[in-house]
């Protein structure tokens, strides 16, 4: 098969390091001859009765490489929604429309299980082929060692685990940091360590042990009258089931006052209404009689211009990326094993129920953690 022009699109939330792998993407399909069109808002791009796109050209994405966000915008469109089932053919029309031959797919797990469908004809007269970029600040995509977006969002959080120390140092309290980190505690974790935090939850050690949280607050106590604790959003406990409960009733149906709570187009509920933060600081004063205050990352782990490190993943995995398509090998991602780009099996994201694999925090990483902050 000879690819003569593709599409890009960034899908899912946004991170930094996305605008070098479009960049690393452009520059290397055009050595290989390969003009670029640029999907804007994700899969939204291709599911309407029109497409949205824009061209793209190497002068186009000169700059970006140092700048944050997706200059393609992105969206939480899932194509095989089947609430949506004119989805599938627009978008196979909207691909023949403008003449693509291939995707690259920039995204997560949702982002990039569409494109492994999309590649074996799931639903479809014919294949779409793709190739993946794998996506995500959390860390958690199967089969790469790392994703951009990771190192630039923790390298905020420890920024703000270093400010918040000042303040809670200042006036005797706990502080608590809640970051984001639904199905992996990999930001929660490396932000508690490299920032000498002195309790970290996260969902590999669900439910929370709260005993053991506040036995370690109790031995901080006697050193210091302050102390920080790191909370990843999708940290569970039993009593926290009740707690959102009755924050829903006192707010009129979720915190931010909505009938119910928010649900995405791959079907995960938007986590902001647990208040996890919020619930393990109540858990604290509640039991220790410490002064507490909660303190959410959340939106701000996303902007900002990406580190050296995620500038130059995502350039590289880009380039991949690009080489891939050039070669004709579809249904991978170009992704990091120890020092190399390597792809990786898209098919293999998932498990045989089609439900999307965690790349939890390593038994090496959580050891780390407990060694140095005991």
């Amino acid at each position: 098969m000879s690819v003569k022009r593709i599409g890009i699109l960034t899908g899912g939330g946004d991170c930094p390091g996305l605008n070098p792998t479009i960049k690393g993407v452009v520059t290397r399909a055009a050595d290989h001859g390969i003009e670029c069109v640029g999907l804007l808002n994700g899969w939204k791009s291709l599911v309407g009765d029109e497409p949205l796109s824009r061209s793209l050209t190497v002068d186009d994405v000169r700059p970006i490489i140092k700048q944050g966000g997706t200059f393609l915008h992105t969206s939480r469109t899932n194509a095989y929604n089947p609430k949506n089932p004119e989805q599938l053919p627009n978008l196979l029309k909207n691909v023949e429309r403008l003449g693509l031959d291939a995707l690259v797919a920039i995204g997560g797990d949702d982002t990039l299980s569409v494109a492994s469908r999309l590649t074996k004809g799931e639903r479809l007269e014919k294949p779409v082929p793709c190739v993946g970029v794998p996506k995500t600040m959390d860390n958690d995509v199967h089969g790469t060692d790392q994703c951009f977006g990771f190192d630039t969002s923790v390298t905020l959080a420890v920024e703000a685990i270093e400010r918040l120390r000042d303040t809670a140092d200042s006036h005797n309290r706990v502080i608590v940091l809640e970051v984001f980190g639904r199905k992996a505690g990999w930001t929660a974790l490396y932000t508690a360590v490299a920032a000498d935090a002195d309790y970290v939850l996260i969902p590999e050690r669900n439910p929370a042990d709260l005993q053991g949280m506040f036995a370690k607050l109790r031995e901080v106590k006697k050193r210091r009258d302050y102390a920080l604790v790191v909370v990843a959003e999708g940290a569970d406990h039993p009593d926290l089931d009740d707690w959102a409960d009755e924050i829903a009733r006192g707010l009129n149906g979720t915190r931010l006052g909505e009938s119910s709570v928010e649900i995405d187009s791959f079907g995960h509920p938007i986590l902001k209404e647990r208040r996890v933060g919020d619930w393990a600081a109540y858990q604290i004063k509640k039991e220790l009689g410490w002064d507490t205050r909660t303190s959410v990352m959340a939106h701000l782990m996303r902007g900002g211009a990406p580190t050296l490190e995620d500038r130059i993943l995502g350039a590289r995995l880009g380039i991949a990326a690009a080489d891939y398509v050039a070669e004709g090998r579809f249904g991978v991602m170009a992704s990091l094993k120890g020092q190399d780009i390597v792809p990786f099996p898209l098919e293999e994201l998932t498990d045989d129920s089609g439900k999307s694999i965690t790349r939890n925090c390593t038994p090496e990483a959580l050891k780390m953690a407990d060694i140095l902050m005991k």
